[in-house]
């Protein structure tokens, strides 16, 4: 829509220092079109196990001493981090950024209930596109996904692509979490908005046809679609309401990020971002901070 996380990974720690640092002046400086709002760390932190597109390589185990360096070259522009929280000093390493200001997500893990339902009790706040990359439920061992949908207060992410999760399991989220704990992302890869072809993401080759982008295994890589899209597939699928659709994402995104009082409403002092569209959800116009980015 109008502002977005960066999501990024390396494949070592001097790497990802240099790529984080190599950011904040991009950041300070601003972006043309949607505003770029901060950095998401997804890892390097998580489960091989459920690496997804990750090569497993670029995985490892969480270290006190990076986090620190990280939250350093940071600047404050780290805004998300996705952790798996069965991994040693997983709980300590997310107080850490926790303390940092940053949000702590649940992603790429494998672990069980117990183990995920005191995660999200405790540093961890927030479920990175949920269903994918997670342990699945199960009557006998919920998992992941579990304790997930039997959590009280925990913020959700849903790539509501119709690529990564069946119009019916988003149902279900929406169900037991509600429209206000749901923060709908597109997890976007190079490819978003450009023709199919051959990309490559963290390291590997994307084969993107017919709009779904894969590995050349089969796996998912991402999605090509817009947040606007995953908005109009809630709406229709779900039968929300246009504002119970958009809340997802406006405000709920808005208020993960402690931004509430700047962005995802229309509003008096506000920042004057706003986006048209029609009634087949072609966007017509975008303002952002009162520029106006795109016009059809």
């Amino acid at each position: 829509m109008t502002g977005f996380l960066l999501s990024i990974a390396a494949p070592d720690a001097e790497t990802l220092l240099g790529l984080i640092r190599s950011y904040i002046p991009i950041l300070e400086d601003g972006l043309p079109g949607a505003r770029a709002l901060g950095l998401h760390l997804e890892g390097p932190f998580l489960n091989k196990e459920k690496k997804g597109a990750f090569n497993s390589t670029w995985l490892r185990k969480p270290d006190l001493e990076e986090v620190y360096s990280i939250i350093e070259a940071g600047k404050g522009w780290i805004k998300q981090v996705t952790m798996a929280p069965e991994l040693e000093n997983a709980d300590s390493i997310a107080e850490v950024f926790q303390d940092a200001n940053v949000v702590v997500a649940l992603g790429h893990s494998n672990t069980d209930f117990n183990t995920a339902s005191i995660a999200l009790k405790g540093n961890f706040s927030h479920i990175t596109h949920t269903f994918n990359a997670q342990s699945n439920f199960k009557h006998r061992e919920p998992g992941v996904i579990g304790a997930v949908l039997a959590s009280d207060n925990v913020t959700a992410e849903l790539i509501a692509d119709k690529v990564h999760v069946h119009s019916g399991a988003m149902k279900i989220l929406y169900r037991c979490l509600g429209k206000d704990r749901i923060i709908l992302i597109t997890d976007a890869m190079p490819g978003a908005g450009l023709p199919d072809g051959t990309y490559t993401l963290i390291g590997q080759k994307v084969i993107v046809k017919d709009g779904q982008a894969r590995l050349t295994d089969g796996t998912i890589a991402g999605s090509t679609a817009g947040l606007i899209d995953c908005v109009a597939n809630i709406h229709q699928d779900l039968n929300l309401s246009l504002n119970d659709a958009l809340q997802g994402a406006t405000s709920n995104p808005a208020k993960l990020l402690g931004l509430q009082d700047q962005l995802g409403a229309i509003e008096e002092g506000m920042d004057a971002n706003l986006i048209v569209f029609d009634e087949e959800f072609n966007m017509r116009f975008v303002l952002v901070q009162g520029k106006i980015v795109y016009q059809v």
